[in-house]
């Protein structure tokens, strides 16, 4: 593991980097939105065109209007799992393009 010269991990030091900027919730984000077909499956993940958040509401652009009328019947589920794996609350909603 890589440290800087007071001895912290170097990982330590950019959270608090992030967190001291107001970026912190930013990288949460990221991280989850990156981990969208691991969550999702493959499947889904292949036919997501689009994917982020914006005012708390998940923006999803799909190209396959099936997976699209499965997914808006499943839509509490997968905010329900979406949050629980970024560890915070960070949708309140879908909305499926």
């Amino acid at each position: 593991m890589r440290k800087n010269e007071d001895g912290k991990p170097l990982k330590d030091v950019l959270d608090g980097f992030f967190k001291s900027m107001g970026m912190e919730d930013k990288m949460i984000e990221t991280k989850a939105l990156s981990q969208w077909t691991e969550l999702m499956g493959e499947a889904v993940g292949k036919r997501t065109l689009n994917l982020f958040i914006k005012n708390r509401v998940l923006i999803l652009e799909l190209n396959s209007s099936v997976i699209r009328d499965e997914l808006m019947h499943s839509k509490s589920n997968i905010i329900d799992k979406f949050n629980q794996m970024a560890g915070k609350d960070l949708i309140e909603d879908i909305f499926f393009k």
